[in-house]
């Protein structure tokens, strides 16, 4: 009944969800709409820039929350880190996954899909958010075909179809899709804040909003799909057997804690030191679960995996929680499917090299991941790489000693010519403590015997020790710290090793808890250049001796390393800038993800100038109203007749000029006229003589 509450309850809270989003979208669409109107309205002297630029910040946020509902609401879409398996690569499969449907009582999935994970599952891409039958796919990690038992294989496999029984799928889809969309919702946001600044100024709010709500789902949702996982296990021991259920709870836990193991101590460092991967890394780390070096470590892990509490965005309970119920079902009935198997069966079911050549390429794509070699053939590189990786320190230490004791060369020493009929002398022979004569930034056998010989093992010591990667000093153990000598030792013999190995007499075998192990020419114990190697460290004078087991086993102390490296490097440094093969190992963008931040980027932009130029042109059209901001018209022209009086005015403005009152005629001052006397002048004027 609670259960039932609880699954009601989560689906009211995911129709608020929905809800929410509509909610957010048009609240977003009204200011988008009221800061166009404002730009259009008269008398506005700037567009509404802060609206604006607020409207282009909230779009890929709205527009991430609707593409988190649209995918919630419909089925999703294929994984596309899975290869389809089809019935002719793995008829061995398809039957064991439609026997078990059948024995379950219901119907089988339709796609089988491998994935690159320690883990199995099973979807119901579903309509209508799961109310409506729909397309069923079975997801089964490559890594548990290669470690889990047939019986163990059977218990993952029922209980991944017990999911479908009893209705589970009803609520399991609609919880799973809800959950979904509110972390797709949740990404949306922080991917838009983590490519946009503009959008980071106004994310905060609703990414808290929908990180308590995406707690509070999860709180609801987790005890009932908790409860439907317990129903899966008694789903998959009534078929399998509750014992095959819980060994397969525990190898699946331990399985995914070697698959992360191999993946960063072995692949990575691998592919990062010389860019070279296996074509098939599942029959890779299948060598390395069979090894018998570890088979306690991952005893010891099943025995603690019982420790591991559950995790609180798990749907699935505590393995201990999980035990503790297969413990109370009753036995297997006799005849069933889950006791006609063999126990002691331990091959895993056939499948075509194929489909984990296709995985490899998914899980590692692009020319940058590596050259793909043959696993095999990439073991092989493996142990000879982590054998001899403790050789460029010693390089390094021994170029230090050299050049810090006064002793390093700045040329070859040339080898005195014997003079015309004499012999050479006894120290031009092998195993001689004279300078070696070789270039002096090769590593040879005889350059490290010298640094002996002269009194140099402490200084040579301590110079490797310091050098030393955590990885090797944790091969060490404690042998670093109390026996300084220790490691010289070992390289030294990693050194004669490698001489003989580069000879064709010797090879290393790959040991996955700790160094290589060198297996010499036959008739030496493994054991025994280790030996030959700590005494010429340890005892003064015992380097003549190793010398001559060196000639005896035809190994010339002068010889350089040869390069061992496919990229071209040696053991005394880097190859050269024209022959090194640059392969990045630094967690870089992914292709979904750089496509994501230029959507998130052109989205905002393009809402942004689309805005802009929407409020520019209102605002340039927008009507400015005369001054007093009054229009004149026939009603409120106080100059025509009844105008601005409240009376009716004319039928028709007249446009004469106004009248105004007489102004009194301002008198005018006129002087009096001047009285000028008339002169007659004609007297005067002479006349012309006749």
């Amino acid at each position: 009944m609670i259960a039932a509450a609880r699954a009601v309850l989560a689906l009211a809270l995911l129709a608020v969800f929905y809800a929410l989003v509509a909610a957010m979208v048009l609240l977003w669409a009204a200011f988008l709409a009221a800061a166009l109107w404002t730009a259009g309205a008269p008398g506005v002297q700037t567009p509404p820039m802060s609206v604006i630029t607020a409207c282009a910040a909230f779009a890929p946020i709205v527009f991430g929350m609707v593409w988190a509902v649209i995918r919630t609401a419909r089925p999703a879409a294929a994984r596309e880190d899975a290869v389809t398996v089809t019935r002719r690569g793995a008829p061995e499969l398809w039957d064991t996954v439609e026997e078990l449907a059948l024995d379950i009582g219901t119907r089988p999935p339709g796609h089988i899909r491998l994935t690159a994970e320690a883990n199995a599952s099973v979807t119901e891409d579903a309509p209508l958010l799961g109310l409506a039958p729909g397309r069923r796919v079975l997801y089964l990690g490559l890594p548990l075909l290669a470690g889990l038992s047939r019986a163990e294989l059977r218990a993952v496999l029922a209980h991944e179809l017990g999911h479908f029984s009893r209705r589970h799928s009803r609520f399991g889809v609609v919880a799973h899709r809800g959950a979904a969309g509110l972390v797709a919702a949740r990404q949306a946001i922080q991917d838009a804040a983590a490519a946009n600044d503009l959008v980071r100024l106004y994310a905060g709010g609703p990414l808290l909003l929908l990180n308590l709500y995406t707690y509070v789902f999860r709180w609801l949702t987790r005890p009932v799909r908790r409860r439907q996982e317990l129903e899966a296990d008694r789903e998959a021991a009534r078929v399998a057997g509750p014992d095959a259920v819980a060994d397969a709870l525990r190898s699946t836990t331990a399985l995914d804690a070697a698959w992360q193991e191999f993946l960063a101590e072995f692949l990575a460092p691998m592919r990062r030191a010389t860019g070279r991967i296996p074509d098939d890394p599942f029959r890779a780390f299948a060598h390395m679960v069979e090894a018998p070096e570890l088979r306690e470590p991952l005893a010891a892990l099943r025995a603690r995996a019982v420790e591991r509490p559950a995790d609180p965005d798990d749907a699935h309970p505590a393995l201990a929680t999980r035990l503790e119920r297969l413990a109370r079902l009753p036995a297997a009935e006799p005849g069933t499917a889950a006791l006609s198997l063999d126990p002691f069966s331990l091959d895993p079911l056939a499948l075509r090299p194929q489909y984990a050549v296709a995985l490899g390429r998914v899980m590692l794509p692009g020319p940058d991941a590596g050259t793909r070699v043959p696993w095999r053939d990439w073991l092989t590189e493996l142990a000879e790489h982590r054998a001899t990786r403790i050789l460029p320190p010693l390089a390094e230490a021994v170029r230090e000693v050299e050049e810090t004791e006064g002793m390093g060369r700045k040329k070859a020493n040339p080898e005195p010519k014997p003079e015309p009929g004499k012999e050479p002398g006894p120290e031009s022979v092998t195993g001689s403590v004279t300078a070696p004569a070789t270039e002096p930034d090769a590593l040879t056998v005889q350059r490290v015997l010298w640094l002996l010989d002269s009194g140099r093992r402490m200084p040579l010591a301590r110079a490797l020790n310091s050098r030393l990667p955590h990885g090797e000093r944790m091969f060490h153990g404690e042998r670093t710290e109390h026996d300084p000598l220790g490691p010289l030792a070992e390289a030294l013999a990693v050194l004669i090793g490698a001489q003989l190995v580069a000879k064709g007499t010797a090879y290393w075998a790959m040991n996955w808890t700790g160094p290589s192990i060198l297996v010499p020419p036959d008739g030496i114990a493994p054991e025994t250049i280790r030996t030959w190697a700590d005494t010429a460290v340890r005892l003064p004078g015992q380097t003549r001796q190793l010398g001559l087991h060196l000639a005896a086993l035809g190994v010339d102390e002068r010889a350089p390393l040869p390069s061992t490296d496919p990229a071209g490097g040696t053991a005394d440094g880097p190859a050269p800038a024209g022959k090194t093969r640059q392969i990045s190992v630094t967690p870089g963008i992914t292709g979904p993800a750089r496509r994501r931040i230029k959507a998130v980027g052109g989205l905002a932009l393009t809402v942004l100038l689309l805005m802009t130029g929407l409020s520019l042109a209102l605002w340039a059209n927008s009507d400015d109203p005369s001054y007093p901001r009054v229009p004149v018209t026939r009603w409120t022209d106080r100059y025509q007749p009844g105008g601005g009086t409240g009376t009716e005015p004319a039928p028709f403005p007249t446009y004469q000029q106004p009248t105004f009152p007489a102004r009194p005629t301002i008198p005018t001052f006129q002087l009096p006229p001047r009285s000028v006397p008339t002169i007659r002048i004609e007297p005067v004027i002479p006349r012309p003589a006749p």
